[in-house]
C-alpha cells in the first residue's frame, strides 16, 4: 500500500512542509478517532483540481467502524463529497445534514479542515456509525466534548502542536484513562481507569474538583524530587509527557492543552498505569547486563587461556609444537575478540567490520616481519548475530593466517611484496567474503578433500556444517590463491522502537467496552 508521502507527492500539490504537518497529525489522530467514536479519512485536493484523494484513514477503538475496507488511495470527484468540498473552500467544520445510509448502516459525516499557517491543506472526514445510537453517558459526553475541542484546534492550525515531536506509540491512549481539566487546572471529570491509576498511586481523597498539579506532586515517592515537567504536565498548561512513581506504582501522564478560538478552555490528561511494563523493562535491563557480564568474563577467561598457551609455546623447544601452540593462541584470540564486542552491546549483535579489522591486524602483527604484508579489509560485513560472528571470526583468522604463512612466506625467493585482500559484500539474505593473496598459490592437483591442513579442515567444517554456507578455493589469476565463502544471512536492522499501529492499547479495556458503539447521538 502506498504511503501518505507517496500519494501526496504523486497526486497533490502539497509541499514538503505540508506533508510533514500531515504526518504529525496522522501520528496522533487515533486520539481524535477514539474521542469521536468515528472513522477518520484524510482527503487532499488533486493536483488538477478535479477532486480528492484519500491520504490516510483511522478506525476508532471505542466504537464500531464504518469502513470495513481500506480507502487509502481512492479518489473522489468534485461534488461527490459535498461536506469535504465545503470544509476545504469555506475553511470551517461542516456537520449539517441528515445521516446517510451506507451498506444498510446509518452514518453521520462531518468534515474538518486541516489548517497550516492559515491555509487549508487537507480535510478530515469523520464518519460515525449510528447503528447503536442511544443516550450517551457522562464518559461519552466528555469524549465528544474533547473531540470537538481538538477538531476546532485542527481547523485553527493549533493541533498538532507546532514544534512538538510526534506522539510515541507507547503514549497513553483514550481507553487507558482520561481526565478533563478546567482552566484553573481542576479536575472536572475523571474516567474510571484514570481514577483507578491514581488510587494505585496512593490517592484516598476524591479526584474530581481537586487541582491535579499539586495532588500529583504530593503522590510522588517520599524522598524523590518531583520531575521538573510534572507540575506543568499535570496542570495541563503545556503538551508534555511524564511519569510519576509512588506507592509502588508507576503512572504515565500526557497533557493536551485545549485552546479554542484563542482562549484556553482547559486540558485533556491521558493516564496510563505502566507499573507492570516498567517492572518488565527493569527485568530485561538486568538480564541484558547479566548477559554482557557473561561475555566479558568469557573474554577474560579466553585471554587467560591464550596467555597460558603463549607461555607454554615459549618454553617448548620443538618447532612444530611451538607453531601449533601459537596457532591455538590466535584461534582463541579471535573468539575472544567477538566476546569482547558482545560485552559492549545490549543485543546479541556485533558490527563485524570492526572485528574483521582487528583480526586482520592480529594476523599482520604476527607475520608481517616475515611476509612484509598487512592484510587489507574492503567492503562491509554489517551487523551479525553472535552465533554467526564467532565461527566467522575463526574462519577469517584461519584464512588470513594460511594466506600469510603458507601463501606468502613460502612463496618464491626472493618473494614479491605480499598482499592479502579481504573483500566483503552483503546482499539480500547473503554474505560473501573473498580472501585473496598474491603468494605461491596452490600446489598442483590441490584438492580440499586430500590436501587440506588442520586450519582448512576447521574452515570447511565451520562454513559448510555450522554456518550452512559454501567454500571454494581456487588459483588467483596472475598468481596466488582466492578463497570464496558464501553464507546465508538474514537482513538485520539495528534495534529501534518498532512501529506499531496507532491506538495499540487494548480495545477491550473496561472504558472502551463501556464506550463502544455509544455516543452516536449528542
Amino acid at each position: 500500500m502506498a504511503t501518505l508521502t507517496d500519494i501526496g507527492h504523486r497526486f497533490t500539490p502539497l509541499s514538503e512542509p505540508d506533508i510533514n504537518w500531515l504526518h504529525s497529525l496522522v501520528s496522533d489522530w487515533q486520539l481524535l478517532a477514539d474521542l469521536s467514536f468515528a472513522d477518520l479519512v484524510l482527503w487532499a485536493a488533486l493536483r488538477d483540481g478535479s477532486g480528492w484523494v484519500a491520504l490516510a484513514q483511522m478506525r476508532p477503538t471505542t466504537g464500531p467502524t464504518t469502513f470495513l475496507d481500506d480507502v487509502v488511495g481512492i479518489r473522489a470527484g468534485t461534488g461527490e463529497r459535498p461536506f469535504v468540498d465545503a470544509a476545504y473552500h469555506e475553511k470551517r467544520i461542516c456537520r449539517e445534514g441528515d445521516p446517510e445510509w451506507t451498506g444498510g448502516i446509518p452514518v453521520r459525516r462531518e468534515s474538518n479542515p486541516v489548517v497550516r499557517e492559515g491555509k487549508v491543506i487537507a480535510v478530515i472526514e469523520r464518519s460515525t456509525n449510528l447503528s447503536s445510537a442511544r443516550t450517551p453517558s457522562r464518559l461519552e459526553l466528555t469524549y465528544l466534548k474533547g473531540a470537538d475541542d481538538l477538531a476546532q484546534m485542527v481547523a485553527a492550525g493549533t493541533f498538532p502542536y507546532p514544534g512538538q515531536e510526534p506522539a510515541l506509540v507507547r503514549s497513553p491512549r483514550v481507553g487507558d484513562g482520561l481526565l478533563r481539566l478546567g482552566r484553573s487546572g481542576r479536575v472536572g471529570y475523571a474516567s474510571p481507569n484514570a481514577l483507578s491509576a491514581y488510587r494505585r498511586l496512593g490517592l484516598t481523597a476524591d479526584l474530581v474538583g481537586a487541582e491535579l498539579g499539586p495532588v500529583t506532586t504530593k503522590l510522588c515517592s517520599t524522598g524523590l524530587p518531583a520531575d521538573d515537567s510534572l507540575m506543568v504536565t499535570a496542570s495541563g498548561r503545556s503538551p508534555h509527557e511524564t511519569e510519576i512513581e509512588g506507592n509502588g506504582s508507576v503512572v504515565q501522564l500526557r497533557s493536551l492543552p485545549l485552546v479554542v478560538n484563542g482562549m484556553r478552555t482547559g486540558a485533556l490528561v491521558l493516564v496510563r498505569d505502566v507499573t507492570e511494563l516498567r517492572h518488565r523493562e527493569r527485568e530485561l535491563m538486568t538480564k541484558d547486563a547479566t548477559i554482557r557480564e557473561i561475555h566479558h568474563r568469557v573474554k577474560n577467561n579466553l585471554q587467560t587461556v591464550a596467555a597460558l598457551l603463549r607461555l607454554q609455546a615459549r618454553r617448548t623447544r620443538a618447532p612444530e609444537a611451538r607453531e601449533a601452540l601459537e596457532e591455538a593462541v590466535r584461534r582463541v584470540g579471535s573468539i575472544a575478540i567477538v566476546h569482547e564486542t558482545l560485552s559492549h552491546t545490549p543485543e546479541e549483535l556485533v558490527d563485524f567490520d570492526d572485528i574483521a579489522q582487528r583480526v586482520a591486524a592480529m594476523a599482520g602483527e604476527v607475520s608481517a616481519a616475515e611476509a612484509r604484508v598487512s592484510p587489507v579489509v574492503a567492503g562491509r560485513f554489517g551487523l551479525l548475530p553472535g552465533a554467526i560472528a564467532t565461527p566467522l571470526a575463526l574462519v577469517l583468522t584461519e584464512l588470513l593466517q594460511n594466506a600469510v604463512q603458507h601463501g606468502l612466506v613460502n612463496g618464491p625467493d626472493p618473494a614479491p611484496a605480499g598482499s592479502v585482500l579481504v573483500q566483503a559484500a552483503r546482499g539480500p539474505g547473503q554474505l560473501s567474503m573473498t580472501v585473496e593473496d598474491n603468494g605461491a598459490g596452490l600446489p598442483e592437483g590441490f584438492s580440499l578433500d586430500v590436501h587440506a591442513s588442520l586450519g582448512l579442515q576447521i574452515v570447511r567444517t565451520l562454513v559448510e556444517s555450522e554456518l550452512g554456507g559454501q567454500l571454494a578455493i581456487m588459483p588467483r589469476p596472475g598468481g596466488g590463491t582466492t578463497v570464496r565463502v558464501g553464507l546465508p544471512v538474514k537482513a538485520i536492522v539495528a534495534a529501534t522502537p518498532g512501529p506499531q499501529k496507532p491506538g495499540g492499547q487494548d480495545s477491550g479495556s473496561s472504558e472502551n467496552r463501556a464506550a463502544a458503539g455509544k455516543a452516536a447521538a449528542r
